[in-house]
């Protein structure tokens, strides 16, 4: 392993030139090899002095974190490497893991979206994330604010499988306030990484990480996502590595919901309920209520499911109601106010409200 290691630290050598390396060596012959055949497999001068006087100080520092009590590395001629990131065209040649390693060759499917997204988009990360744990999938995503950590909670309520794919080494955890619910995944799932121990988080990593998330699952779904938005670069992704890539729709006014729309127009399959996403994956499990968007409605009296279809996923104001509903003010903003505390509706600027059921 230290030979592993130790090439994963050698300044100049990213994924592609690692697995290149790999083709013609193991690690451990590359560093009994002599500058000059070094130099004939076309590596570059700093590349060959590096390998040559390697910083055995950082790789002691590895090799003490991996001597830790949930903290295991698995290699790219690792039999216990999952299958389906070996199929991606750069495969991570380490793989760091902290808890059960075991889950990454299980069915997987990735849930991302907007780090700062509707509480609607919360809700349906939650429950969709519950939902297909209860189904047997391993939920993946990358640990990030918003639809990221509403996925890995939904799964973690159902009792299920949850992995997190790290942008820095497992010796921290990014964001900080993400603490806690790394050490609840840690302890029945799986926090990994390909970068090693010490790795502070750059903004080059993330895109990185995010050919991990995808290359890991069979499918991936986008719940919330601007147009603009690193989910789309990971659902692209998700199409050149052959996956599927699923995506919540929403209104032409949420600028939310415009990725989302974006990935259905090239080709990403629209989805309503979870079980749009089990066909697909030919998983043939049990549902729960969220697979039906109307089975919530049904403790709604007439008036108040009356006044519920009135009310668009886009901002609609009172007056509007008023008008539709031919109700008074009153009789509206009472019945709103039951929508709103079912979780029904939420209430926007201008004193609009906006349905997310």
């Amino acid at each position: 392993m230290k030979y592993w290691l130790a090439l994963l630290r050698t300044p100049g050598v990213g994924c592609r030139t690692f697995l290149r390396l790999l083709e013609r060596h193991n690690p451990a012959q590359l560093f009994a090899e002599s500058s000059s055949a070094l130099r004939a497999l076309g590596l570059k001068s700093d590349i060959v002095n590096a390998i040559r006087n390697p910083d055995w100080t950082l790789i002691d520092y590895d090799l003490n974190w991996l001597s830790q009590q949930n903290n295991c590395a698995i290699t790219l001629n690792d039999a216990n490497y999952p299958s389906q990131l070996k199929e991606i065209s750069d495969p991570p040649p380490i793989l760091f893991v902290r808890g059960n390693p075991e889950l990454l060759s299980l069915p997987q499917i990735a849930i991302v979206g907007s780090r700062n997204p509707s509480t609607s988009g919360l809700e349906i990360a939650f429950n969709f994330a519950k939902t297909l744990s209860h189904c047997g999938l391993v939920i993946t995503s990358g640990l990030a604010l918003g639809i990221d950590a509403a996925s890995h909670q939904g799964a973690l309520k159902a009792n299920g499988y949850t992995i997190a794919v790290a942008g820095t080494g497992l010796d921290r955890v990014y964001p900080a306030r993400h603490k806690d619910l790394a050490t609840e995944i840690v302890n029945t799932g799986a926090i990994i990484s390909e970068f090693p121990p010490g790795t502070t988080a750059k903004a080059n990593h993330f895109p990185r990480r995010n050919r991990i998330i995808s290359g890991l699952c069979q499918g991936l779904l986008v719940v919330e996502a601007a147009k603009q938005s690193g989910s789309l670069i990971t659902a692209r992704m998700a199409l050149e590595q052959n996956r599927e890539v699923f995506a919540i729709p929403g209104s032409i006014y949420n600028p939310l919901a415009r990725g989302c729309n974006a990935l259905i127009r090239e080709g990403a399959k629209l989805v309503e309920t979870t079980q749009d996403i089990l066909e697909e994956l030919n998983q043939y499990n049990q549902q729960d209520e969220y697979s039906s968007p109307l089975t919530m409605q049904s403790t709604l009296d007439l008036e108040q499911q009356t006044l519920l279809n009135l009310v668009m996923f886009s901002p609609t104001s009172i007056d509007t109601l008023v008008e539709n509903a031919n109700e008074s003010v009153e009789v509206i903003s009472s019945m709103l106010l039951i929508l709103e505390l079912q979780g029904y509706i939420e209430a926007t600027a201008g004193g609009c409200y906006t349905r997310i059921k």
